[in-house]
């Protein structure tokens, strides 16, 4: 074997400095550009060994839906585990929730109260319910964690099998369908979406916010005297951004519906369809629109709000946060309420989207939770992580999960495949502390 020349290594080491140096001066988080790279191997390899069923506009839509779930979960598990705290119930209460709303659409309206199905306020009353157990559900099991000094661990553990138990207990194994046509909507499909102009529409007014963000940072930045990027910079993180957009709009815009769908529209609606078919671009799934949302809310609140700096400060040093005039017992309550809330939500778009409430819904889901979180950087000494992380850690959980289902490997390998997984990015995690504190 040849060692390498002095020249050579001289040459490596300036590379890898310009590298660093380019990263540096673009102000890219290593963490989410190491994400970003895990996932582009991810879907290249699976695409690899599906024989190019991976990369396809349906597979591709299909993900982004199937992450939206999980995705929005993650965002509120950040600041569970920011806060040195853990939320192990979030699958059964998406289940207890989902049925629930489920219960009150086709059952409980329609035929306890004999006001029939479909009602206009029927989904807005599901909603309603759902939403309101997920705060009380929150509430008290931050209220025992925060107020009665048990670990959150046994606390979500019971709520883990409580809530369900209660689901058993009086769905009693029965699968509750249809859904309200407008509750539908919200799990998306080709009529649970935007469509191909909306969606460009929408696609534009991203870039044009990204854009806006980004200036106005640097203002603010050069305003209190703090470096800024230079222009050209800019100018780079504001394109690959936005290019990122479109391309994603894009392949949206490019997934059609089903040919029966397509030709039953054309029918009811006197349009002559062209040879081929007629092909209606299915655009940016409602779950999806909903997920950029919890994700642009969620983000405001971690960064933006005195409620996220206080969750930031607690997960750093308790007692620091506590002498500092700090409430947190009352700040943990209120991350409880928060995981409760985006668990409603999941449950809302998990149950429309199988147009049934079925007692399996959200059976592992604090799994893909918790493991979209601590991939996506937040770690569990506290203090640490990140709304967009959250986002990125759901899309590469459900990407190895979606692959594995394209190449049929069975249920039990896939969570082995999670697991190993989730254990690396801890092991990760706690080596990159150790790195950091010698």
């Amino acid at each position: 074997m040849t060692e390498a020349s002095p020249t050579q290594g001289v040459a490596r080491e300036r590379s890898s400095r310009s590298v660093g140096e380019l990263i540096s001066t673009l102000e890219i988080d290593t963490r989410l550009l190491g994400m970003i790279g895990l996932l582009a191997i991810i879907w290249v390899g699976f695409n690899f060994l599906s024989e190019g069923k991976f990369l396809t506009t349906g597979n591709l839509w299909n993900l982004s839906v199937q992450s939206s779930s999980v995705a929005i979960m993650a965002t509120g598990m950040v600041l569970i585990i920011v806060s040195r705290n853990i939320d192990l119930s979030v699958g059964s209460l998406l289940g207890f929730v989902g049925y629930t709303m489920a219960m009150v659409q086709a059952i409980w309206i329609p035929q306890s109260l004999g006001l029939g199905f479909d009602q206009p306020y029927t989904w807005l009353v599901a909603l309603a319910i759902g939403l309101t157990l997920g705060i009380l559900v929150g509430a008290l099991q931050g209220f025992i964690v925060a107020y009665g000094g048990v670990p959150a661990f046994i606390v979500t553990l019971g709520g883990f099998l409580v809530w369900r138990g209660v689901l058993f207990l009086y769905a009693k194994g029965q699968t509750i369908a249809p859904m309200d046509k407008n509750f539908a909507l919200i799990g998306g499909g080709p009529v649970g979406s935007l469509g191909e102009w909306p969606s460009w529409i929408l696609g534009i007014a991203a870039c044009a916010a990204i854009a806006w963000s980004v200036v106005t940072s640097r203002r603010k930045r050069r305003a209190y005297g703090f470096p800024v990027r230079p222009t050209w910079a800019l100018v780079t993180v504001i394109g690959a951004a936005s290019l990122a957009v479109l391309g994603a709009v894009w392949i949206a815009n490019n997934y059609f519906w089903p040919a029966g769908l397509a030709h039953q529209y054309a029918l009811d609606h006197n349009i002559t369809e062209p040879e081929g078919g007629l092909q209606i671009p299915v655009g940016v799934a409602f779950p999806v629109l909903i997920m950029i949302a919890v994700t642009i809310v969620m983000t405001v609140i971690a960064t933006r709000r005195r409620f996220g700096r206080y969750v930031f400060a607690i997960g750093g040093n308790p007692d620091a946060a506590l002498l500092g005039g700090i409430n947190v017992r009352m700040t943990i309550v209120k991350t409880y309420i928060l995981m409760g809330i985006l668990c409603a939500i999941s449950a809302a778009i998990q149950t429309s989207r199988l147009n049934a409430g079925v007692t399996s819904l959200g059976v592992q889901a604090e799994l893909d939770v918790i493991s979209a979180a601590v991939i996506g950087g937040t770690s569990f000494a506290g203090g640490i992580g990140t709304i967009p992380g959250a986002i990125l850690g759901a899309v590469v959980m459900q990407s190895l999960r979606s692959g594995m289902q394209l190449l049929n490997i069975d249920s039990p390998t896939q969570d082995i495949v999670v697991g190993v997984v989730l254990v690396a990015a801890v092991f990760l995690d706690s080596a990159l502390r150790r790195r950091s504190t010698r």
